[in-house]
């Protein structure tokens, strides 16, 4: 017996969700995948939503972003923010759990695939430096660190700078969180040759009005950035 089927009988495989017994690490139980809401199928090729049909290579978009103007190109969200979902997010964000960034990115990296290009680098969405002090490691970072690895691509942490503590944005309005974020990033002055003419893949852990991301695609392209596409872990999304 090699070392890691001694580990495993030592230390079984257990559902990162509720510590059940699974046949594989970083795996989901039975009853958890359930209770995870995964997108798939036709989705809004700008914000990644769910949208009615089943042709996942149709390009359609959502009745938001028809109507409200998406900075960035196309776009993806491994989940959606409800149910079990929700709670890996939170468990990730505010719960100390970093292991959860290996299976969040590696279903991250499969939405992400039809949106993917060559020569993309993938750069985080920054926390302000007051609020990485106090969690000690920035969620977006770790998954799109794991992102860049799996798809090959050049990873690119400190692209982007948060100038100004933004608060919590929950309980905002949409217009007031996009108010909240104008001007909130900026590419730094080492970077801008990093980003200038490169396709960017913008990763963070959720999506709600799109705000971060506006504000955050806005300084890419300042700083020259050619395109810039994003991907979330979960998305969320209007009932019904």
């Amino acid at each position: 017996m090699g070392l890691q089927g001694a580990l495993q009988l030592l230390y079984p495989p257990q559902c990162i969700s509720c510590s059940a017994p699974v046949q594989s690490d970083f795996g989901l139980c039975a009853d958890c995948w359930r209770e995870t809401p995964f997108v798939s199928g036709l989705v809004c090729d700008q914000c990644g939503v769910p949208l009615p049909g089943s042709d996942p290579t149709e390009r359609a978009l959502c009745d938001d972003c028809m109507t409200i103007a998406r900075p960035w190109d196309r776009g993806r969200a491994a989940l959606l923010y409800q149910g079990n979902a929700r709670n890996l997010v939170l468990a990730l964000k505010h719960g100390d759990r970093m292991d959860l960034a290996r299976p969040a990115s590696a279903w991250m990296a499969r939405a992400a695939a039809p949106i993917l290009t060559p020569g993309m680098m993938v750069v985080p969405v920054p926390l302000h430096w007051m609020r990485l002090f106090r969690r000690r490691y920035n969620q977006a970072a770790l998954l799109s660190r794991a992102i860049a690895a799996l798809a090959r691509l050049e990873h690119c942490p400190d692209a982007i700078l948060r100038k100004r503590s933004t608060g919590n944005q929950d309980g905002k309005t949409r217009d007031a969180r996009f108010a909240n974020l104008v001007g909130a990033f900026t590419v730094p002055k080492s970077r801008e040759a990093r980003v200038r003419d490169r396709d960017i893949l913008l990763v963070d852990d959720v999506m709600t009005s799109g705000a971060t991301f506006a504000a955050a695609t806005e300084a890419l392209f300042s700083a020259g950035a050619r395109s810039v596409s994003v991907l979330a872990l979960a998305r969320v999304a209007k009932d019904g």
